[in-house]
């Protein structure tokens, strides 16, 4: 079965310590999982997509720039991949990157048709925030048809109680893996 890792939103506005939007601690606890995680699936020749928030500087427009400060602004440091992933992505050109404006991985992006191509059969999750960027990409990947795997150990929020609702949502209502 071909796999797909599909790391959300882990750069540095999301999880560095003076990350302009940063779920702090707990999505820097979740550095080690995610990078065994992708030097696993690159080793197997599976697929990896760096999936990141993409904003412009002053975007009044966006449905975002009424709920959070600005965060992952085009041409900033704040959109590197945090820690070791950035020079991962870096040292290895077989990781794709794509630039994303909602929650969703899928949304705006060409995901789905790059998953096809590759006869992707099965997805696997890791990023923040698990509430609102893993959950509704979760959502669309489950309205794809897609069967996902969420790495408990490579998910994070800003709000425990939200994590955690999120977590229950994706395995008992959308009825993925959660492992």
């Amino acid at each position: 079965m071909k796999k797909a890792l599909l790391v959300v939103d882990y750069t540095v506005d999301f999880v560095a310590e003076d990350g302009l939007l940063t779920c702090g601690l707990p999505g820097q606890k979740l550095e080690q999982a995610i990078t065994a995680l992708t030097k696993q699936f690159l080793a197997q020749g599976d697929a990896v997509f760096f999936i990141n928030d993409l904003h412009e500087k002053d975007d009044t427009l966006h449905p975002e720039s009424k709920l959070f400060p600005p965060h992952n602004i085009r041409g900033t440091k704040g959109r590197n991949m945090y820690g070791e992933l950035h020079s991962l992505y870096e040292a290895n050109p077989e990781i794709i990157w794509l630039d994303k404006t909602r929650y969703s991985a899928f949304a705006g992006t060409n995901l789905f048709l790059l998953l096809r191509e590759r006869g992707i059969e099965e997805l696997h999750i890791v990023g923040v925030c698990t509430d609102i960027c893993i959950l509704h990409t979760c959502v669309d990947a489950y309205n794809l048809g897609y069967p996902t795997i969420v790495h408990k150990a490579g998910v994070a929020s800003f709000n425990e109680q939200a994590h955690e609702f999120a977590l229950a949502h994706i395995q008992n209502s959308l009825g993925f893996t959660i492992i």
